[in-house]
């Protein structure tokens, strides 16, 4: 958690000077949903991400070099540059996608899900989606296409409160959890600022999946530190709001919990120094780093196999 707050720290310096460009969705505040419930799948599991999706990337074990050099849209990035911040892939280590579009995710991830059980490959799927998506017609046609065939899905809402710069509350009168009962999906609501609960409750899921049970959907009760993206005034964010949120703050959460386990002060403050040296290496390397060549920008659009056919 504390590699992915000093990464997404640095992007947004790196985004104001200029090395960034376009938008970029920090997930600060919500860090303890992808590191708890990645931490409840195996290897061969898949996951897909919403365009707010470093924590997910670096979660799934995408090297931090390749991950902040794909931000910065240099060439040595997980995609050659060419995702960028909200689109980025990492295929390789477990993360089939960001995607931009809301909810847009969960069809994805449903088709995933589905050839994964065509082809017996026992894998569980988890999409991440945010509470704005709980309105949007293609989450709810991938919700009943998931109960319908009992897919291997895990759906993780991270419900911040907030759908872009409006309240959630006065977009949709249900929460995320019974949305997805009235479909048959079986769910859990979570304190998602409290990584092991978060954990415990991936793992309940995952272990009931397993047991053919079908698709499952955890709703993360979170909260958003910061704006929609880099640059967002909140003026339409009560100031009461940012200092509740900042009093939620999961890593200092897990800190106090690992104190309570005896956990030095010294071994925490060296974890986050750690974080940040290796932010410092993946942003030295990144600077160095060359733009995307232009005539490859095709690259990598067309399987192989499909180029070898006649």
């Amino acid at each position: 958690m504390a590699s992915i707050r000093a990464l997404e720290e640095r992007c947004l310096e790196l985004s104001a000077e200029g090395l960034i460009a376009g938008s970029v969705h920090v997930c600060a505040g919500q860090e303890a949903i992808p590191v708890g419930a990645v931490d409840a799948l195996t290897e061969t599991d898949r996951v897909g991400a919403t365009y707010r999706g470093h924590g997910w990337a670096l979660a799934c074990g995408t090297p931090l070099t390749l991950l902040l050099a794909e931000i910065c849209q240099r060439s040595g990035g997980v995609n050659g540059g060419r995702g960028g911040s909200p689109y980025l892939t990492a295929s390789r280590y477990r993360l089939v996608g960001e995607n931009a579009i809301v909810g847009a995710g969960l069809p994805i991830a449903c088709g995933i899900a589905l050839s994964s059980t065509a082809r017996s490959e026992g894998s569980v799927v988890v999409a991440s989606v945010g509470d704005g998506a709980m309105n949007q017609g293609a989450t709810h046609e991938g919700l009943v296409f998931a109960a319908a065939f009992s897919l291997p899905l895990i759906v993780v809402c991270e419900n911040n409160g907030w759908s872009e710069f409006s309240p959630a509350s006065r977009q949709i009168a249900a929460d995320a959890s019974s949305l997805a009962g009235a479909f048959g999906i079986g769910t859990e609501t979570v304190d998602g600022n409290d990584v092991v609960a978060v954990r415990a409750a991936a793992l309940a899921a995952v272990g009931r999946i397993r047991d053919g049970n079908g698709p499952f959907l955890i709703e993360c009760k979170t909260t958003r530190m910061r704006g929609h993206f880099e640059g967002d005034p909140q003026k339409y964010r009560d100031a009461t709001d940012l200092e509740a949120a900042g009093r939620k703050d999961p890593i200092e959460r897990a800190a106090e919990k690992l104190r309570k386990m005896g956990v030095s002060e010294a071994d925490i403050a060296a974890a986050a120094d750690a974080a940040a040296r290796r932010i410092d290496e993946a942003v030295a390397r990144g600077r160095a780093g060359t733009s995307p060549i232009p005539s490859e920008a095709l690259a990598d659009v067309y399987s192989r196999v499909a180029e070898a056919r006649p």
